[in-house]
C-alpha cells in the first residue's frame, strides 16, 4: 500500500473541515435562521456546493441565495442587483448538485462491494458515479414537475435529457479523466474512499467539474432549453 504524505493528509482533513463547516452554515442559515428558498430544491443545492466549494458557496449563497428568500425580502425589500453572470452560475450549480450527490453515495457503495472491472475499481465507479448523477437529476426534475402519476415521470425525464444531460455528462468527464489521472498516474489505485486524501482528490475534481459544466450551462441559458430556477437573481 502506498504511504500517502502527511502534509497531503493533513492538508485533507483541513479542506474537509472547511467545506463542512461551510455546509453546516449555509444549512443553519436556511433551517434555523429561516431564510428558506424560493424554490426548495436549492435548499439542497446550496449546501451541496458547500461541500466542494466551501466559503466560495458561502459567499454565492449570501449574494445570490439569502437574498431571494421570503425572509430576507420581507426584511429588506427588493434584492440587490446581481452579476450577470449570477443565473449561469447558479444553474452549473444545480446541475452539478447531481454529480456531487452521485459521487457520494455511488463511490462507497461501488468501494464496498468490492466491484472491479478490467482488474480495476475504477470503471465500477465511473459508471456508478454517471449513473447516480443521472438518477439523482431525474429525481430533481420530478420533484418539480406538475404532472400526475406516469404522465409526471415521462416529464421529468425527458426534461432531464433535453436540459442537464449534456451539462451532466460535460462535469462528470471532466471529473473523472481527473480521478483517472490521480488513480492510474500518481497514486496506483491506492486511493481508497476511508482516506481522507480520497475526498480531496474528488473535491478538487468537482471543482474541475463546475469550471467544466459552465460554458455549456450558458450556452444551454441562451438558447433558451435551460429556463431559470424560480428565486434565481436577474
Amino acid at each position: 500500500m502506498m504511504v500517502q504524505p502527511t502534509w497531503l493528509v493533513m492538508l485533507a482533513w483541513a479542506s474537509l473541515f472547511v467545506v463542512f463547516a461551510s455546509t453546516v452554515v449555509v444549512v443553519v442559515d436556511q433551517f434555523v435562521l429561516g431564510y428558506r428558498q424560493p424554490a426548495r430544491i436549492m435548499e439542497i443545492v446550496w449546501p451541496a456546493t458547500a461541500l466542494y466549494l466551501g466559503p466560495a458557496a458561502v459567499l454565492t449563497y449570501r449574494k445570490w441565495g439569502r437574498t431571494q428568500s421570503p425572509r430576507w425580502l420581507d426584511r429588506h425589500g427588493k434584492p440587490p442587483r446581481a452579476s450577470r453572470h449570477a443565473p449561469t452560475t447558479i444553474q452549473t450549480y444545480h446541475c452539478a448538485t447531481h454529480c456531487t450527490l452521485g459521487v457520494i453515495i455511488a463511490t462507497p457503495i461501488t468501494y464496498g462491494v468490492g466491484l472491479e472491472i478490467f482488474g480495476s475499481t475504477l470503471w465500477p465507479e465511473v459508471v456508478g458515479d454517471y449513473l447516480g448523477a443521472v438518477a439523482i437529476g431525474v429525481a430533481f426534475r420530478y420533484s418539480g414537475e406538475a404532472h400526475t402519476g406516469g404522465r409526471r415521470a415521462w416529464a421529468a425525464i425527458r426534461k432531464f435529457f433535453r436540459a442537464d444531460l449534456l451539462t451532466v455528462t460535460v462535469f462528470e468527464a471532466a471529473l473523472l479523466a481527473w480521478l483517472a489521472l490521480m488513480h492510474f498516474r500518481f497514486f496506483h489505485e491506492a486511493l481508497r474512499p476511508g482516506s481522507p486524501v480520497f475526498w480531496l482528490i474528488v473535491q478538487v475534481g468537482l471543482i474541475i467539474g463546475f469550471f467544466a459544466a459552465w460554458p455549456p450551462t450558458l450556452l444551454l441559458i441562451r438558447r433558451g432549453v435551460k429556463t431559470e430556477l424560480v428565486g434565481t437573481p436577474q
